[in-house]
């Protein structure tokens, strides 16, 4: 039998960062997508996904010429062929999971990486095949098959676990300690918009450095500091000049994070403040979080919360609020009274 267990993730600094090419501090929490298997006879891959009471099956010789949008069980297959897997034993699986779904907490990432896993394990080369590996042929998988808009910091993060920063033009990582307080995860309800949101913020990102660019055709975004903002922003199209000031400054407050994240003791206040400064960036110049969400972290700040944020690409879904141990009930409370559908603690992995 094959067991596979992946986490999900949580993006504490620097979202809408990483199809810029700029850095990320994202980590892994306690929330699983499962993968069994059993070995059978039919030459096939028979899914059984136990949440959604669907069943997927994928003979092992399928072309994979034809993948429909979506099909993460193809694109995987199709992406690993591409590297030289073949599978000569099919198996009975079983997926199960306790990531909301559309939520922010990208289950789907989750899901791919698990996925990837469970095939390579399959072929008999899990002990061949680094995380760092398994993060790029998610990515592959899940984003570049399909055209997608999104970035690559969910399948890199899933894949090597932990609280990292990713510099997401190189693919390097840098692992950071792993304490951020006290968390809680608290599911808004309101239904997210993922594709439309990256597609927007993407192109009206780069279309505001690209402004800047044309120009100036010497200015690297990795070189940016606060000073640029200003000194650029007139060449900027008015329409822009949000997008231009959530490029400069989330990269700023995500720099700001890393060298706190490598002290050895984390002041867990300042990145508190920092989570908020980066939310208010993303409410206010992105426009990504819905009122009913905004509502909802101010009512956790005014709980006790030391800094509260939209997960994921926002447009609806889950939020992250740092606490301690005498406000958690509050904050939890606090998220309830004002609409949220559910509120849990939760634990960075290792």
């Amino acid at each position: 039998m094959i067991d596979i267990k992946v986490p999900a993730r949580i993006c504490f600094y620097g979202d809408h960062q990483d199809y810029l090419g700029l850095p990320v501090i994202a980590g892994t929490i306690d929330r699983y997508i499962k993968i069994k298997g059993i070995p059978n006879s039919n030459g096939s891959y028979a899914i059984k996904l136990l949440d959604l009471d669907e069943e997927v099956s994928v003979a092992l010789q399928d072309s994979l010429k034809e993948v429909r949008s979506g099909d993460y069980f193809r694109s995987v297959m199709a992406v690993l062929r591409q590297n030289n897997f073949n599978w000569q034993q099919g198996y009975d699986v079983e997926i199960t999971g306790n990531i909301p779904l559309n939520a922010g907490l990208s289950s789907s990432s989750a899901l791919v990486v698990a996925w990837i896993r469970f095939l390579v394990e399959a072929a008999g080369k899990s002990h061949q095949i680094s995380d760092e590996q398994i993060g790029k042929w998610a990515y592959e998988a899940e984003v570049l098959f399909f055209d997608q808009p999104g970035g690559l910091m969910d399948q890199y993060t899933i894949a090597q676990k932990g609280l990292i920063y990713i510099d997401t033009e190189i693919g390097e990582s840098t692992r950071l300690k792993a304490d951020l307080g006290k968390l809680l995860v608290a599911e808004s309800g309101v239904p997210k918009k993922t594709l439309e949101v990256l597609k927007n913020a993407r192109v009206y990102a780069q279309q505001a450095v690209e402004s800047v660019q044309n120009v100036h055709t010497d200015f690297n975004l990795k070189h940016a500091t606060p000073k640029d903002y200003e000194e650029y922003i007139d060449l900027v199209p008015e329409e822009l000049k949000g997008y231009w000031y959530a490029t400069i400054y989330n990269y700023h407050i995500t720099l700001e994070a890393k060298k706190e994240l490598l002290r050895p003791n984390p002041n867990i206040l300042f990145l508190g403040d920092l989570m908020n400064r980066h939310q208010r960036i993303l409410e206010n110049e992105i426009k990504n979080t819905p009122l009913e969400m905004a509502q909802m972290m101010k009512a956790a700040r005014e709980a006790g919360a030391l800094g509260a944020k939209t997960i994921g690409s926002g447009g609806g879904g889950c939020m992250v609020a740092m606490v301690t141990e005498d406000t958690e009930e509050r904050v939890k409370r606090a998220f309830l009274d004002h609409g949220a559908k559910a509120v849990y603690a939760v634990n960075l992995t290792n």
